[in-house]
């Protein structure tokens, strides 16, 4: 695809991942990285039908521990990732459809547990797949999400 037809991504983007039952969540776009991330928490692996399938939870607002969605995965493959204070953690990966804007497609999604992160979704630029001209400095080039957020998700909470 040519680089000035790409639509624009900011740094700051609201994402779909409807596989999951994740309608919308803000994701930090960072080209700095390759993987791309989801923080999750209670992630257990388990096997259904001799297939290894990952379940876990996310708060898909930020901040809020009242709304948690619950979901389930086939397991992709598995990574060791070591942070930055040396600490390795083996990380399951799935692969999920990925909705930013008008552009649907699938990307691979490593779990892990970091409740320190400011985001619940890192994107990475090999989640990108080329198909945006990342623009630093910016944010909701995409499109932001309409109305009352924190309403959408009441009604999908445990």
């Amino acid at each position: 695809m040519d680089v000035f037809k790409r639509p624009e991504i900011g740094c700051r983007e609201w994402v779909s991942l409807p596989g999951l039952g994740i309608p919308h969540l803000l994701a930090e776009v960072d080209t700095g990285t390759s993987d791309s991330c989801l923080h999750a928490f209670r992630i257990e692996k388990f096997n259904s039908n001799g297939q290894l399938m990952v379940g876990f939870g996310i708060y898909p607002i930020k901040g809020s521990e009242e709304t948690e969605i619950y979901t389930e995965a086939p397991v992709y493959a598995e990574r060791l990732v070591t942070d930055s204070g040396g600490h390795v953690e083996d990380c399951p990966v799935i692969m999920s459809d990925i909705i930013i804007g008008d552009q649907q497609w699938s990307i691979e999604l490593m779990l892990t547990n970091r409740n320190t992160m400011n985001f619940s979704m890192l994107l990475g630029r090999a989640g990108l797949q080329d198909r945006f001209l990342f623009v630093p400095d910016t944010s909701f080039l995409t499109g932001n999400v309409p109305g009352d957020i924190t309403q959408k998700y009441k009604r999908r909470g445990r």
